[in-house]
C-alpha cells in the first residue's frame, strides 16, 4: 500500500482520530513508520455499542500506550442527542466526533488532526448524499485537506487514505499481523452506511456487471473540482439573507447560496428539500413565514429577512 506521507513533517505534534477498527488502527501504524512520534491518539465512546465500546476505548488506549503516545478519550451519548436534536444517529455520531476533536485541540493546543477517511468510504458518501437529493455542492468529494471550524475552533483535517481502497488496507492489515477492533454493527444492515457498503452497492454492480466504485470516486473527484470553481463564484453568506437579492438570482444560485447559508447555521443534513423548504419563504405570494428544518430548526421570515431559529 502506497502513501505519500512526506509532506507532513514527522517532528510535529498531530491528532489523530482511532476508533480502534482497522483503517484507523492501519493509518496510526503508517504514521508511526513515517516517523511521527508526537501524535495524540483521540477516542470517543459514543455509548452505543455497551460493553463493545468499552472495550474498543481499552484496546486504543493499550495501542497508545504500546507506541508511547498521549492519548485523550471522551464519551458522548449519542443515542440521546440524536434524539434531543431530532436527528439520525449517524448525524448525531458524525457531529459528537467533531465536538470531541475540536475540543481536544483546543485543550492540547494541536489543530491539524489526521482521519482514516479511505476511498470506499468516498463512494458510499457520493451515493448516501445522491440518493438523499444532494445538488452538486454535496456530491463532491472529500478532500484530503480540509479546514473546518468547530465550536470556534478551525481544525486542518488530513485524509490521507482518500486514494486507498478497502481491499488494500485489509491487505495491509493482514501482511503486517494487526490487531483491530472489529465493529459488530458494521456487518449488519441496519445502518442507511452499512445498506449501502453490503447491499445497495453490490446490487448495482451485479446489475451493471462489472465494478462501479472506481468510477463513482472519479465523478465525485470532478464534481469537487468544478464545485470548488463554482463556489468561488458564490459570496460567503451573512446571518441573514436577504429576500430581495435571492429573488433576483436565478434558481440556481439561490439553491447555492442557501445551502451555504444552511451549512454556516450548521443545520445537519442540508439537501434539496431543506433548500426548497427555505425557498419556499421568497415568492411575495408565500403564506408561510417559518419552516421546519432538521436538528429542531426554523427558518423564518420577517422584514425582508430570512434568519435562523433554535426550537430549543
Amino acid at each position: 500500500m502506497k502513501i505519500d506521507l512526506t509532506p507532513y513533517d514527522p517532528k510535529r505534534r498531530y491528532l489523530i482520530g482511532v476508533s480502534g477498527g482497522r483503517d484507523s488502527v492501519a493509518l496510526l501504524h503508517l504514521l508511526l513508520e513515517a516517523g511521527c512520534k508526537r501524535l495524540i491518539v483521540c477516542h470517543l465512546d459514543h455509548h452505543l455499542r455497551g460493553r463493545a465500546s468499552r472495550a474498543d476505548a481499552a484496546f486504543v488506549e493499550r495501542l497508545a500506550k504500546r507506541h508511547g503516545l498521549e492519548m485523550v478519550t471522551g464519551r458522548a451519548d449519542v443515542t440521546a442527542i440524536a434524539k434531543k436534536k431530532r436527528i439520525s444517529i449517524e448525524t448525531a455520531a458524525r457531529e459528537a466526533r467533531y465536538d470531541f476533536f475540536a475540543a481536544t485541540a483546543r485543550g492540547k493546543k494541536c489543530r491539524t488532526l489526521f482521519l482514516a477517511h479511505h476511498a470506499d468510504d468516498q463512494v458510499e458518501t457520493f451515493l448516501f448524499n445522491l440518493f438523499r437529493g444532494a445538488g452538486a455542492a454535496g456530491l463532491g468529494a472529500m478532500r484530503p485537506e480540509t479546514r473546518r471550524k468547530i465550536n470556534g475552533v478551525e481544525l486542518l483535517i488530513l485524509r490521507p487514505l482518500l486514494g486507498v481502497w478497502r481491499t488494500e488496507i485489509d491487505a495491509y492489515i493482514a501482511a503486517q499481523r494487526m490487531k483491530f477492533r472489529e465493529d459488530a454493527t458494521n456487518a449488519g444492515t441496519i445502518p442507511l452506511r452499512n445498506r449501502m457498503r453490503h447491499e445497495i452497492i453490490p446490487a448495482l454492480e451485479k446489475w451493471f456487471g462489472r465494478e462501479i466504485r472506481k468510477s463513482v470516486w472519479r465523478t465525485a473527484e470532478i464534481l469537487t473540482a468544478e464545485n470548488d470553481w463554482l463556489a468561488g463564484m458564490i459570496p460567503a453568506p451573512a446571518c441573514e439573507l436577504s429576500v430581495a437579492e435571492l429573488r433576483k438570482m436565478p434558481v440556481a444560485r439561490q439553491r447555492r447560496v442557501i445551502h451555504a447559508w444552511l451549512k454556516l447555521m450548521k443545520a445537519p443534513d442540508a439537501g434539496f428539500d431543506e433548500i426548497e423548504s427555505v425557498r419556499s419563504l421568497l415568492p411575495e405570494s408565500a403564506k408561510a413565514a417559518k419552516v421546519n428544518l432538521p436538528g429542531d430548526l426554523h427558518a423564518r421570515r420577517r422584514a425582508k429577512k430570512i434568519f435562523m431559529e433554535s426550537g430549543k
